[in-house]
């Protein structure tokens, strides 16, 4: 598996796969306003890591890294459960300067099995347009203990 910066040429893919996550991950929300176009929103200003397992584009995940903050891990239904996702976790977590910090959706409990499992820690609940959230953070000690 390699962890690479974004290119040009994964937009199109990415879009797709950005869409159809909401749609399968997200079954609370409607959705019906939707686009492709979403993805170029989402990811404005925000260095973009995508996985590929044998040449195939399997995930990505988008950081602000002068916040620390992931903002989105997507991974494509066909390679779940084969580490993607913890890869590039992995591969965000090194960018990290500080305390890292994302906001995970309430309803979303597979996600964040997912994050306390990788040692990140719930620290405040909020609302929004989506539903309520859970703030978590990945202590940056957390990070230099190998865990």
């Amino acid at each position: 598996m390699q962890i690479r910066f974004f290119q040009e040429a994964d937009r199109p893919f990415l879009r797709t796969l950005f869409l159809a996550a909401r749609r399968s991950n997200w079954t609370w929300l409607k959705g019906d306003d939707w686009q492709l176009e979403d993805f170029d929103r989402v990811i404005l200003g925000e260095t973009v890591l995508v996985a590929e397992v044998d040449g195939h584009r399997a995930g990505f995940a988008g950081v602000l890294d002068n916040d620390n903050f992931l903002h989105s891990l997507y991974v494509d239904p066909a390679f779940q459960g084969q580490g993607v996702g913890s890869a590039l976790l992995k591969a965000v977590q090194a960018r990290f300067t500080g305390t890292g910090a994302l906001k995970c959706l309430l309803l979303n409990v597979p996600a964040q099995r997912f994050y306390l499992q990788h040692g990140w820690q719930k620290v405040a609940q909020g609302e929004s347009d989506q539903g309520k959230y859970l703030l978590m953070h990945y202590p940056l000690a957390t990070r230099t203990s190998g865990t």
